[in-house]
């Protein structure tokens, strides 16, 4: 089984011996364990690496292991969990299966039996990744006009897109860059009742703020220098539709009256004209700010602010929605594909687990760029490592990727002494971390850089907290 070696999997047995005990029957075959004592220990993990398997030995009437397993299967959709018993009983089934578990099985008793159960658990994530693939490219809540998404802070932005699309109120997407503002408005766009009328959109950060007027209102002939006709500006050619105002932050003081009397009395005037000119267009606007800080420092009208602030919608960062990350990636890989008539590509685990990992400061957009980067420039059907960015090669630590490893210094005993273990602890790690540097993540070639064997290189990992890595 050793092209399941990027496969994570997470243990939370009943003893510390049984955790070992299967540790030692999984990590031969190549797979990514680790291993924990209790269930906020197990959570504390799960919150920082990504995992495909959880196996789940405790018994789930504490108070701690009920609580855990559904908080995972929530935070984490795409994980499979099994829960094992040492002895099975009709009543725990039901319960592991009621918060979320694929399966509740008898406790393996040898190595076969264990690699018979992660098999099938696998084979299950497989087939439902297959099935929200499908049900997204169907669509329904995994797939709102192009938002793919299936964590729960995902679902309540859908739901505030369901509830809101088909009035007219005025909607304030709140986000950081990246996020999918755009789409948030699109999809309200296209679910309300004007989405048979235009649907305009106005970057206010990216006009020029001497422009962006004339671009909202348009102007009549002669009304400044280089007016040589009259032109109709965006708000007049939403007229039925809807004009979405993107980074409304930017927009300079002077405009933001104008835009308060368009969303109360829906009248304005061009620049250089004497004529109101009425129309009926619903305003979204987003912002990656903070408008309530922007009002309290005195940069943004505050009477605005509450006008455009009805209905808020936060949309998340993308690390506090990993589980989506997969999705995304599918969604991407998909529509690169389609777009520059190439085929189909897919990530290899350790590459999908690297970008599960990632923490994206670039949000969706990053993610996107980054899958394009990779579709036009891997020449295999699969991509592999080699055409992550270094940034994303974390070979078991943030230290490689952040510049935080340093050349390995010369050896000196200060005046005042020093504490030898801590040294030596610092030093095995730096040259541990170097290891893993130079095979790319690779734990059997970095302990044979160290002549160590493997199982003692994962457990001196283990202990310094480095879990993550290739096989």
């Amino acid at each position: 089984m050793a092209e399941q070696g990027q496969i994570s999997i997470l243990l939370m047995a009943r003893t510390k011996a049984q955790n070992k005990q299967f540790t030692a029957w999984l990590e031969p075959e190549g797979f990514v364990v680790s291993a924990a004592a209790t269930a906020e220990e197990a959570l504390a993990l799960a919150d920082a690496n990504y995992f495909d398997l959880v196996l789940m030995a405790q018994r789930l009437g504490s108070k701690d292991t009920g609580p855990f397993l559904e908080r995972l299967v929530e935070l984490f959709p795409e994980t499979v969990v099994s829960v094992l018993a040492a002895e099975p009983r009709v009543e725990g089934a039901v319960a592991a299966l009621r918060k979320g578990a694929f399966d509740y099985l008898p406790a393996p008793e040898s190595q076969k039996e264990l690699l018979a159960l992660v098999t099938d658990a696998l084979a299950f994530r497989g087939q439902r990744r297959e099935s929200v693939g499908q049900r997204r490219r169907a669509g329904g809540k995994y797939d709102v006009e192009n938002i793919a998404g299936q964590s729960q802070p995902m679902q309540e932005v859908f739901r505030l897109i369901h509830k809101v699309a088909p009035t007219d109120s005025t909607v304030l997407i709140l986000g950081e860059s990246g996020t999918g503002k755009e789409l948030v408005a699109r999809a309200i766009h296209y679910q309300s009742s004007r989405k048979d009328f235009p649907l305009v959109t106005v970057n206010c950060g990216a006009i020029p703020s001497e422009l962006l007027e004339s671009e909202l209102f348009g102007h009549e002939k002669g009304a400044f220098t280089g007016a040589v006709r009259t032109r109709v500006g965006r708000f007049e050619m939403a007229q039925g539709g809807t004009v979405f105002l993107d980074e409304i932050g930017d927009m300079p003081p002077m405009l933001q009256v104008k835009i308060l009397r368009v969303l109360q009395e829906h009248q304005f005037e061009r620049v250089g004209g004497t004529r109101t000119i009425d129309v009926d267009i619903r305003v979204l606007a987003a912002t990656n700010q903070d408008l309530a800080a922007r009002v309290a420092a005195g940069d943004f009208r505050e009477d605005l602010f509450y006008r455009l602030n009805v209905v808020p919608i936060q949309v998340p960062p993308l690390r506090e929605r990993r589980s989506d990350i997969p999705l995304l990636c599918e969604h991407f890989l998909e529509r690169f594909a389609q777009q520059k008539g190439l085929e189909l590509k897919t990530l290899s685990p350790e590459v999908a687990e690297a970008l599960t990992r990632y923490d994206w400061p670039g949000n969706v957009r990053e993610l996107e760029n980054l899958l394009e980067r990779m579709v036009v420039l891997a020449e295999d059907e699969v991509i592999g490592s080699d055409s992550l960015p270094p940034k994303l090669l974390d070979p078991a630590a943030g230290e490689l990727t952040n510049g935080g490893l340093e050349e390995l210094p010369e050896v000196e005993l200060p005046p005042q002494g020093l504490n030898l273990k801590a040294a030596v602890d610092q030093m095995e790690r730096k040259l541990i971390l170097k290891a893993l540097q130079r095979s790319g993540g690779n734990k059997t070639q970095a302990a044979a850089l160290l002549g160590l064997n493997r199982t003692t290189l994962v457990e001196k990992m283990k202990k310094m907290g480095l879990t993550s890595g290739r096989g």
